[in-house]
């Protein structure tokens, strides 16, 4: 099992003027945050994008996907297939507030739900950040916008090699008024193109009730 994670880079504020805070993310990288709720790094060329496509195909449950699993802390949550996969609640101190597992293959999920505002767009980004903590090698093979039971997520694939082994990280990135939201499904790169279909099952049960 991939046991390395990517979470959420942690902000520590220093209040320096009333137009704008000052801040650093765990990884070290400076932040401008504003007071409408937006942020740039404070490195211009760390604010350099690469464009988003959108795919307008509608992705939805599937309808096997019977069981709703909820998150506590918002109304998020995931339908899932239970004949499948199974669940667990995460530990106290983990960054992800369910782990789940297909019954018969390598393949693995969790989903991480942040009280803490910010685009979807630069979640992406701090995800990838920190990513590159654990995988200094890690790349973002394919991103994209897409209409996930009404949600509008970012799409983003990413692969790497973390302590000898080539995993993909292949996510739903979604946020809202209520915080920011992680829905990973990861594996080994030797089998995602067999397992895909099974990590978009899981992931396309990604909905708020």
């Amino acid at each position: 099992m991939i046991k390395q994670l990517i979470t959420l880079g942690t902000l520590f504020f220093t209040l320096l003027s009333n137009a704008q805070i000052n801040a650093v993310t765990e990884n070290g990288d400076e932040v401008l945050l504003y007071k409408d709720n937006t942020w740039k790094y404070s490195n211009e060329s760390l604010n350099e994008t690469v464009e988003i496509l959108r795919n307008d195909k509608p992705f939805t449950k599937e309808k096997k996907s019977s069981f709703l699993v909820k998150s506590s802390k918002t109304n998020i949550g995931v339908w899932i297939n239970p004949k499948d996969w199974g669940f667990s609640k995460s530990k106290t101190d983990s960054p992800s507030e369910f782990n789940f597992n297909h019954k018969q293959l390598d393949v693995y999920g969790m989903l991480i739900a942040e009280k803490t505002e910010v685009t979807v767009e630069a979640l992406t980004d701090i995800a990838y950040e920190n990513a590159l903590e654990a995988a200094p090698d890690i790349k973002i093979v394919e991103k994209e916008y897409r209409t996930v039971n009404g949600l509008e997520v970012i799409m983003m694939k990413m692969k790497g090699t973390i302590q000898g082994i080539k995993f993909i990280y292949f996510g739903y990135y979604f946020s809202n008024a209520q915080g920011a939201f992680q829905f990973l499904t990861y594996t080994s790169q030797n089998v995602f193109n067999e397992y895909k279909n099974d990590m978009l099952h899981l992931l396309n049960g990604l909905t708020e009730y």
